[in-house]
């Protein structure tokens, strides 16, 4: 039976850490034929997100958590919760409460045909999703089409947290990301190496930057150049 690791990436989320777990360790993925592990990583919060983390661990065997000093981002931190990962396969999860678990189920049903990478897209469930403004409609749109253009591919949503990946082909990609990078590095090196991407429609809502969005115009700019990068890097 095929395991699943989610991996959580978290910087100063006390105020929804708690209740994604809750969530998380809700979904019956068991029942999936995915028994489940569950990996937060603090990234060096200087909250209570660490304490709330390690409550949850304590109460439950299949929640680990792995923590920074500092803060190092939220590729670094995906980095260091895969390193603890056990799963044949990882999902990663945000902190916060825009995206469903309950899309879980979609998710993982294209493991079980064959899938090696399944992205959550949020433009196939509405055209715009709930609170996102349009700036940063605009600018995952851009991202994508640049994505599809530089690599061939056919998606919809390059920048959408929930990536689900086969474990030991994640690992063999080689990622360097520290920040918001991860998602364009990943898709970029699976676009190099031709590897399919699947995409299911999930739900969505966008938190506003007074709620801890963190994400900024300058992460979509320097998004843009990794996409371009791995473009242009000799292979090898």
């Amino acid at each position: 039976m095929p395991s699943l690791s989610i991996l959580i990436p978290a910087y100063q989320e006390e105020a929804t850490i708690a209740e994604i777990l809750r969530r998380v360790a809700a979904v019956d993925t068991e029942a999936l034929g995915f028994p489940k592990q569950v990996v937060v990583c603090d990234d060096g919060s200087t909250d209570r997100t660490a304490a709330l983390a390690a409550a949850a661990a304590a109460a439950d065997p299949r929640v680990i958590v792995v923590r920074h000093d500092t803060n190092r981002g939220k590729g670094a931190a995906i980095r260091t919760a895969l390193a603890a990962a056990t799963g044949d396969y990882v999902l990663v999860q945000d902190a916060d409460l825009e995206y469903e678990v309950d899309d879980y189920p979609a998710l993982l049903a294209e493991v079980g045909r064959g899938a090696r990478v399944v992205y959550g897209s949020r433009f196939l469930a509405a055209a715009r999703p709930a609170g996102m403004r349009t700036a940063n409609l605009v600018a995952n749109r851009m991202l994508t089409v640049t994505a599809n253009l530089l690599y061939g591919l056919a998606i919809t949503d390059e920048a959408t947290c929930f990536k689900l990946f086969e474990t030991a082909l994640l690992r063999e990609l080689g990622l360097t990301c520290t920040g918001f990078e991860f998602c364009p590095e990943v898709t970029a090196k699976l676009g190099r190496r031709k590897i399919p991407i699947v995409e299911v429609p999930i739900s969505y809502r966008a938190r506003a930057i007074e709620e801890g969005k963190k994400v900024r115009w300058t992460d979509g700019v320097e998004a843009m150049w990794v996409l371009v990068k791995h473009r242009l890097r000799r292979e090898g």
